[in-house]
């Protein structure tokens, strides 16, 4: 009589905390946490500039920080727009990376799909913009600023048109040129939309990790998960 009564309560407080365990899961799942990590922030550049060895080097250094990172996905794709001589079409950031959705070190969605990312509906800032280890990447006010974002697109994610150098030859400069960078932190020197956009902010002073550096950057970039 008595075993029946304590094997009772045992499962009495079983269900209990099995019931109070799936409250908790389905509340942080509405918070849009949970799931493998499919977006980050690269802890460190390459070290050599703007020169990320093309977008193929680039791709690899995704890649490698990811599986550091103890990630089992292979498909990561740097979000770098790259332009063509001759007025032909170049490779849009956009197109490279899949279709989402997209989640931090931390399981939060920062973006749903493609059309959320470029859009007001996305979700990067300085708080979810994490990288590979789950850290804060440093904005503007924290030393060093570092929230210059390497991307060489503008605000909808394609190449460039605007003339002249937007990516540092390609990504394989680390002298003079110029690549569009965005603000991870959505901050800047003034209030304008261009100095709020994580992807298309403004131009480097130059390619070498000194000119990234002296615009508030390191030569950092956005890696996304699911592209082919």
């Amino acid at each position: 009589m008595k075993l029946s009564a304590i094997v009772a309560a045992v499962f009495l407080v079983s269900a209990g905390m099995t019931a109070s365990s799936y409250a908790q899961d389905k509340k942080s799942s509405a918070k849009g946490g949970g799931g493998q990590m499919t977006f980050f922030v690269t802890s460190t550049g390459k070290g050599n500039g703007a020169d990320l060895g093309g977008l193929e080097g680039a791709d690899a250094h995704c890649n490698a920080l990811a599986k550091a990172a103890g990630s089992k996905l292979t498909n990561w794709k740097a979000y770098l727009s790259t332009t063509a001589p001759g007025g032909d079409a170049g490779v849009n950031a956009r197109e490279r990376i899949g279709k989402g959705p997209w989640r931090n070190a931390k399981g939060v969605v920062v973006a749903k799909n493609v059309a959320d990312l470029h859009s007001s509906k996305t979700k990067i800032s300085k708080e979810t913009a994490l990288t590979e280890k789950g850290e804060v990447v440093n904005g503007r006010g924290d030393k060093p600023n570092e929230h210059d974002i390497l991307t060489g697109s503008d605000p909808m994610g394609m190449y460039s048109t605007a003339g002249g150098d937007t990516n540092c030859g390609n990504w394989a400069k680390s002298a003079e040129g110029s690549a569009i960078v965005g603000h991870h932190d959505l901050q800047g020197l003034k209030d304008t939309r261009h100095m709020k956009s994580w992807n298309s902010s403004h131009g480097s002073a130059g390619c070498s990790q000194e000119s990234l550096v002296k615009t508030g950057g390191a030569g950092k970039f956005y890696c996304f998960a699911g592209g082919n």
